[in-house]
């Protein structure tokens, strides 16, 4: 046979080789890719899954506390009137003057209510527990009727 077309047989053998390996390393890399994109795609499903579970179930320790905040002063485990209790809510939750509902108030009690596991003053409440502690607490009359107005 002719060498010419030996060397052309395997020639072209030799590129029909390495153009089938070529795309048979292509197809099996697309899938590999195309599989751990879709376990990718689960995982990140599963994570938000669970963020959102856990925002909500934020939302509702933070709402139940809210909720028992304002609540507080009709529980069993309250120890004072639950009339002379106002509610604040910001940056503390209640003050309370016992004995006001008898005329008769004793004391001023500046009141946190805290639920949870985590039952940590904000360093805002903190501060305040510590102005109040070191008797940083005044009282102040602001009287208006002196003003008048021109019209």
């Amino acid at each position: 046979m002719n060498t010419g077309l030996i060397i052309t047989i395997v020639v072209f053998a030799a590129i029909l080789a390495i153009l089938l390996a070529y795309y048979i390393i292509k197809w099996r890399f697309e899938n590999m890719f195309r599989h751990w994109l879709e376990v990718e795609r689960q995982a990140l499903e599963q994570e938000k899954e669970g963020i959102r579970r856990a925002a909500v179930t934020q939302s509702r320790a933070v709402l139940g506390g809210k909720f028992v905040e304002q609540l507080a002063p009709y529980l069993p485990e309250f120890k004072y009137d639950p009339t002379e209790a106002r509610f604040i809510g910001s940056p503390i939750d209640l003050v309370v003057f016992p004995g006001l509902s008898s005329g008769n108030p004793q004391e001023i009690v500046i009141m946190e209510i805290k639920t949870g596991k985590n039952c940590q003053l904000t360093p805002q409440q903190d501060k305040i527990r510590r102005l109040i502690e070191d008797g940083m607490v005044r009282w102040e009359l602001v009287d208006y009727k002196g003003q008048q107005t021109e019209g």
